[in-house]
């Protein structure tokens, strides 16, 4: 019974997200109705011990990470960058090359620290022209931009500032840059099949007369050129906070040590920080600030003017989205507490292999929840000791758990209900019956990537 009221609370999370509710509602109600099955009398105190605890620890480690990556996208957005950045590569690549130019603008907008969600709507319009002018299929363009944004720069190269690449850090007290070779080989993985696949499905497209299409929803108006700022200057901040992010990464340990001590007059009692746990996480805040800064400087006359509004949308996105994702930790929180979940971990420790455990849990768990960073949120708070115990025993480097567990985030997070599938349907104006079988495909290449470096290093070694 108790495994029951388990699945019983995922599922229906799983349900209402699907439905279009909120998460940030309904992730305590159905915790909650799970304890409620569970022991009535438990109710309050696991909402203030449990779920208020995880939610705000989570915001406390990574709101402002959150913010400061939406602001950096919005004065991306703002200063025209991102649109120079779109020009160039499509003049470099040719619009005869669609898909890879696609592929390429969402590849360097997300690894340079722009949110994916806000490369989808800076994206789409340039995406459609350049479908449209090459009478291919609008359907392909959300299984396009997954490919760009929702992959490889998202959790598999290293040093990449997305979120998802910066929750493990905390628990495996690493950094960013964690298993470079293996991010590598899977991010080239990725890349290939699913540019092949996305050739193939634009071939049979072709094949069988299917043009771009008629009657179609929220079609952008056509792309004129514009006075933009020049490539190279557009480029810039996005790799100012790439190096800086890794300079940081080293620096900031010889700075503050092991552990930092803080104490003025007017403290009762010194503040001890573990700057291990915490290291990864202020790297890319300074170099975030540091991107933020530089496009201030260079582009300061376009952003004036509108950065107000601007960063005030920014801002609310993002407090959306980390409250979103805190509510599914502290949802997290509850379902590791009940007698239920101890079967499902037994279960899942049942699975040969710490990595292969690591890499369904992960997986399993972003795909129920719809989230990478709230699937590997609470599959790491729940699970990271036992992992951690494992690789030891096997002497596998916790730098090979840190990306192992970042890559099955980016997995089977993007199933139907995920936010940010949702989103770019509802951006590019389709519908899950239009386009979500190239999305999920992208998705199976993802998955396999996971396995594919794990078979990498249990062969060669190498991370």
């Amino acid at each position: 019974m108790s495994l029951i009221i388990v699945i019983l609370a995922l599922v229906l999370l799983m349900f209402v997200a699907y439905r279009g509710f909120s998460v940030i509602l309904f992730a305590p109600v159905c915790a909650l109705l799970a304890v409620l099955l569970t022991d009535p009398s438990l109710v309050l105190p696991m909402f203030s011990g449990v779920f208020m605890d995880k939610m705000v620890g989570f915001i406390k480690s990574y709101f402002p990470v959150f913010v400061l990556g939406a602001v950096f996208g919005k004065v991306i957005e703002l200063s025209g960058f991102s649109k120079s950045i779109v020009s160039a590569v499509i003049r470099l690549l040719g619009r005869e090359r669609s898909m890879l130019s696609i592929v390429v603008v969402c590849a360097l907008l997300t690894y340079g620290g722009v949110s994916l969600f806000v490369v989808v709507f800076a994206v789409y319009p340039f995406a459609a022209e350049m479908f449209r002018q090459g009478n291919i299929p609008k359907r392909l363009i959300p299984g396009t931009i997954a490919l760009g944004a929702f992959t490889f720069t998202m959790d598999a190269l290293p040093g990449t500032p997305q979120i998802q690449n910066i929750i493990p850090t905390t628990f495996f007290k690493t950094n960013s840059w964690a298993a470079p070779w293996l991010g590598l080989i899977g991010g080239v993985f990725i890349l290939v099949s699913g540019l092949a696949y996305m050739e193939w499905r634009r071939k049979r497209a072709a094949a069988a007369g299917e043009g771009y299409g008629t009657n179609l929803m929220n079609e952008p108006l056509p792309y004129t050129e514009e006075n933009l700022p020049n490539p190279w200057l557009a480029l810039s901040p996005l790799v100012i906070v790439g190096v800086t992010n890794m300079l940081f990464t080293s620096l900031i340990p010889k700075l503050y040590g092991v552990t930092h001590t803080a104490q003025l007059p007017g403290m009762a009692k010194p503040i001890t920080t573990q700057v291990s746990s915490v290291a990864a996480i202020w790297a890319v805040q300074c170099a975030l600030v540091l991107g933020i800064l530089t496009v201030v400087v260079f582009a300061w006359k376009p952003i004036k003017e509108r950065f107000a509004d601007g960063s005030k949308a920014a801002i609310a996105g993002a407090l959306l989205s980390v409250t979103n994702t805190a509510s599914e930790y502290g949802f997290g929180g509850i379902i590791a507490a009940l007698p239920g979940f101890l079967t499902i971990a037994d279960g899942l420790k049942a699975i040969p292999g710490v990595l292969i455990n690591e890499a369904v849990a992960v997986n399993v768990l972003a795909g129920i929840t719809g989230s990478a960073s709230g699937g590997m949120s609470i599959a790491l708070a729940t699970m990271a000791d036992t992992f951690i115990a494992g690789a030891q025993a096997a002497n596998i480097p916790l730098e090979v758990l840190h990306r192992v567990a970042s890559m099955s985030s980016g997995g089977m997070d993007t199933l139907p209900h995920n936010g940010a599938v949702i989103t770019l349907l509802a951006v590019t104006g389709l519908t899950h019956k239009d386009s979500y079988v190239d999305i999920f495909a992208i998705t199976l290449t993802k998955f396999a990537a996971v396995f594919l470096i794990i078979g990498v290093y249990y062969l060669t070694g190498i991370y």
